[in-house]
């Protein structure tokens, strides 16, 4: 579980709060303060993510499912930003499979694998040891 609070910032134009990523595991589940902040990257464009219904939740597809599915699911690229009145909170829960689980695509037979297996905690490990940005940990995976 992650819990991230951005605070207002004096000049949002010049700023970002959370970098573009991809998250590892199956699914992330997001919970917000109602705030805003959320973007994701959909045909090339950044688009607002708005979360209206209270107490709801917000699910992204992550790394493993892409490698799951061979690419069929992509995992989702987002960044939260942050603006000059409120202070921005959120709650993550990222799920997946137990660490010394190979994550492979489910199906390598009938086509060939897009990425190369790796233990769950090792893939976990690389992505939270390098900087978060964009998908960099699943292209180093792809085939």
């Amino acid at each position: 579980m992650y819990c991230q609070s951005l605070p207002p910032c004096p000049q949002p134009d010049l700023a970002i709060g959370l970098p573009p990523h991809s998250d590892h595991g199956l699914l992330t589940f997001l919970i917000e303060n109602g705030i805003g902040g959320l973007q994701i990257k959909h045909k090339g464009q950044w688009v607002n993510v708005h979360n209206t219904l209270p107490g709801s939740f917000l699910v992204n597809t992550a790394d493993h499912l892409e490698i799951f599915s061979n690419g069929k699911y992509k995992s989702v690229e987002h960044r939260a930003v942050v603006n000059n009145a409120f202070t921005r909170i959120s709650v993550a829960v990222a799920n997946g499979p137990s660490p010394d689980t190979a994550v492979r695509p489910v199906d390598e037979e009938s086509c060939p694998a897009a990425f190369v297996p790796m233990k769950y905690k090792e893939y976990v490990e690389m992505q939270q040891s390098n900087k978060l940005y964009r998908k960099a940990c699943l292209d180093q995976l792809r085939v």
